[in-house]
């Protein structure tokens, strides 16, 4: 695309609005878009719920009938062209007469991946999409989307808390709180903007958590809870564990291994339990086997939470994409106390997973610690 700096403009507002769509929308990708005709903004919008209209719908329709023809439309996303809970996107743009569509990233997906362009194209709409920085913007907006739609496994961000001296733990397994209470509201608005949130059953009979989303967010519609995942492998999961207590109303995922006895798995799925038997030599291994089955369910993106044990094992498994830390301001000290992240790592400082960014940012009494490993 021959960017002027009209289309950039355009463009970065449309990548902008996409983000108000964050949380309430997965699995689907966000989605933002503008309409524009002889310069000025004739409408604007984004994808704010799933099942709900699409950006491009929601920002043509914010034109109030105006007359389209000659108008150029701006999508962060490539619009799709299948039918799904809603009406092919080109259609719309078709039928509004909408004669030039700029997009900032592609849909990898197989249903999309180029054919709502082409068919924009063979209707004669100039298309014209993007590269460098707000094509690179676009992508990382969505790398949920983008990671399922390629591998088939979901996109995993973990996230811990730790001392100055990297420990998560105290050597009896204390661990509350280390982070501040700024930190942990903001945890749970990242539980908030997943499919699933995951622990180990470590962490599931030392705390009994609940593991949902708890924020006072009334603008907009409601945030949906994620689903919980349990990495538990011989199925200890307590049928009175508030997880299971809430499995009603919050979806639950046991995940567990051949070596589990019927008898406790079949207690959880009576129970209402989403059970998982994750196959594999090893931990890393049943890792991948697991994350392969909660795509199959539709599950896009999980916040790992714990424990160092299933971390490390996320790890070795080569299954996390995004690290946030917490550091906070203290010190634990003890050869015993826990390190955020087990597993076998690696024997060489020359075989280490290396961050692609690394940005840091003050949260209250807290150091903010968020790397990039992976781009889908």
């Amino acid at each position: 695309m021959q960017r002027t700096d009209t289309d950039h403009q355009f463009l970065t507002r449309a990548i902008d609005l996409a983000g108000r769509g964050r949380g309430r929308v997965h699995p689907n990708p966000v989605v933002g878009a503008v309409v524009v005709k002889d310069g000025v903004v004739l409408g604007e919008g984004w994808h704010a719920e799933y099942g709900g209209a699409h950006a491009e719908v929601n920002a043509i329709a914010d034109c109030d009938g105006a007359d389209l023809t000659g108008a150029t439309i701006y999508v962060s996303l490539e619009p799709c062209c299948h039918q799904g809970k809603t009406p092919p996107c080109t259609d719309a743009i078709l039928a509004a007469g909408i004669s030039r569509v700029v997009v900032a990233a592609d849909d990898p997906t197989i249903k999309a991946s180029g054919r709502g362009l082409g068919i924009l194209r063979d209707e004669g709409v100039t298309v014209d999409v993007a590269g460098g920085e707000l094509a690179a913007r676009a992508r990382l907006s969505n790398q949920a989307f983008r990671k399922l739609a390629r591998t088939g496994r979901p996109w995993v961000l973990f996230k811990s808390a730790m001392t100055l001296d990297g420990k998560v733990a105290t050597r009896t397994g204390d661990s509350k709180w280390i982070s501040s209470d700024t930190s942990r509201a903001l945890a749970h608005r990242w539980r908030a903007s997943v499919d699933a949130v995951a622990v180990g059953i470590g962490t599931a009979l030392a705390d009994d958590p609940q593991l949902t989303a708890r924020i006072d967010d009334s603008d907009g519609p409601p945030l949906r809870q994620p689903r919980r995942v349990i990495f538990d492998a011989t199925a200890r999961l307590p049928l009175d564990s508030k997880l299971v207590a809430e499995v009603h109303t919050v979806p639950l995922t046991v995940v567990v291994s051949r070596a589990a006895h019927r008898s406790a798995t079949d207690a959880l799925e009576t129970a209402g339990a989403d059970v998982i038997v994750a196959t594999g030599q090893n931990e890393p291994g049943r890792v991948r086997s697991a994350l392969d089955q909660l795509g199959e369910r539709g599950v896009a993106a999980i916040l790992l939470e714990g424990g160092p044990h299933l971390a490390g094992a996320f790890l070795d498994a080569g299954e996390i994409d995004e690290v946030r830390l917490f550091l906070a301001p203290l010190l634990l000290g003890g050869s015993k106390a826990r390190d955020p992240l087990e597993g076998e790592g690696v024997e060489r400082i020359s075989e280490a997973l290396r961050a692609l960014t690394l940005d840091c940012e003050r949260v209250a009494d807290d150091i903010l610690v968020s790397a990039r490993l992976r781009e889908w």
